[in-house]
């Protein structure tokens, strides 16, 4: 067992890290305030391979394994995680729900434009009155000839107003079956295929969330992907990997809120020393460091089991869960040691602070994720 960076590892993270830096970390409270979603950034991302991080590279991606990719999204994450983010999302959801249950055909037509960011993907579950019930979904799909017909909408969707394909889970029987739904590509520009109200975010706020709306929208039976009914069954699927993603981007989170507070705790001053010699202080350091290692070990061990095609679901479950959890007690803690400072805009703490929650909710709560976990303890 290898806990360091390989070659290749360590060069995509530094090749990363100078992106972050020249890229993004200017523009971070800029883009929050005004909840701007950078398209051209992602455009850039695409050029270097970032978005296309799990693609084969005869279909135009990286073909890079799931411990790169969480490097990379920790990295981005580590400076601002509404642009990781969008990178899990395109990823994980949209690109790899297209490259793992479309056909030849269908990866050839829409993965090369998604693994370069020509397109940008989105992804819908979740409804208004449907969230962790994805089963009780209201979206429908009538089939018409070599047609569908789609009504009903889908909410809390990242890039639903900029991505140009969605993949997107609807009913295509009845209600609470899990082989009742399926899941079809829909591209932007189709009649009655829309986007909805913009989310006014707490965090995450250069992450796009908004509204899918169908309104007798028309798809061709070629846009379904896989057998109807197999829709849901692609999704827990798919989200496994998903869970992953989250865990990525709560570990960059945390790194990045506990390097701000080691380093302002060598730099503030009281009572004649560095706060950090102060024993309150150092052992919020020591805690944060320890559960940050054990997210990372977590994440590193499902990726592992993800890579070689053996049982995630458990794994992936527990390492969203806890990095999620510790991603928001290190956020905390880190504006605990700042103190007032730690409240202003002026620090990037308070960044970190808002976007952290978000790890505990999406792609599965962490309530969902004991559920997922103790059912599996228990089945046996």
């Amino acid at each position: 067992m290898n806990f360091e960076y390989n070659e290749t590892q360590a060069m995509i993270a530094q090749s990363i890290r100078d992106f972050a830096e020249q890229h993004i970390r200017p523009h971070i409270m800029e883009w929050d305030e005004a909840q701007t979603f950078p398209v051209p950034l992602f455009k850039k991302l695409g050029e270097m391979g970032f978005m296309g991080v799990l693609v084969p590279q005869e279909l135009g991606g990286s073909g890079l394994t799931y411990h790169e990719y969480i490097t990379i999204v920790e990295e981005i994450s580590k400076v601002d995680s509404s642009i990781g983010l969008s990178v899990a999302a395109h990823n994980s959801l949209c690109t790899n729900h297209i490259l793992t249950f479309g056909s030849d055909e269908q990866k050839k037509k829409w993965i090369p434009k998604l693994a370069t960011a020509e397109h940008i993907g989105a992804w819908g579950l979740t409804e208004h009155n449907t969230g962790s019930d994805a089963g009780g979904m209201n979206t429908t799909a009538v089939k018409d000839g070599d047609h569908w017909i789609v009504n009903g909408a889908k909410n809390f969707i990242t890039h639903a107003i900029s991505g140009d394909i969605a993949v997107v889970i609807v009913r295509t029987g009845e209600k609470g079956d899990s082989k009742g739904m399926t899941a079809f590509v829909f591209e932007k520009g189709t009649p009655g295929f829309t986007s909805g109200r913009k989310e006014n975010k707490l965090g995450m706020r250069a992450s796009e969330t908004a509204e899918l709306i169908f309104d007798n929208c028309r798809i061709p039976d070629a846009n379904r992907l896989g057998e109807v009914g197999q829709g849901f069954i692609q999704a827990m699927k798919i989200l496994d990997g998903g869970r992953i993603s989250i865990g990525a981007l709560s570990l960059g989170i945390a790194k990045g809120a506990y390097e701000a507070a080691l380093k302002y705790s060598k730099e503030r001053h009281q009572f004649g020393q560095a706060i950090s010699n102060f024993q309150a202080i150092s052992f919020k350091l020591a805690d944060m460091a320890t559960e940050i290692e054990a997210s990372e070990l977590l994440l590193h061990k499902a990726a592992f089991l993800k890579e070689k095609h053996l049982p995630v679901t458990t794994a992936g479950a527990m390492a969203k869960m806890y990095a999620s959890e510790v991603c928001c007690k290190v956020a905390n803690e880190a504006i605990q040691i700042h103190g007032g400072y730690g409240y202003t805009k002026d620090f990037p703490v308070e960044k970190f602070y808002r976007d952290a929650k978000l790890c505990t909710i999406g792609e599965g709560t962490t309530e969902i994720q004991k559920l997922v976990i103790s059912r599996n303890l228990l089945k046996d």
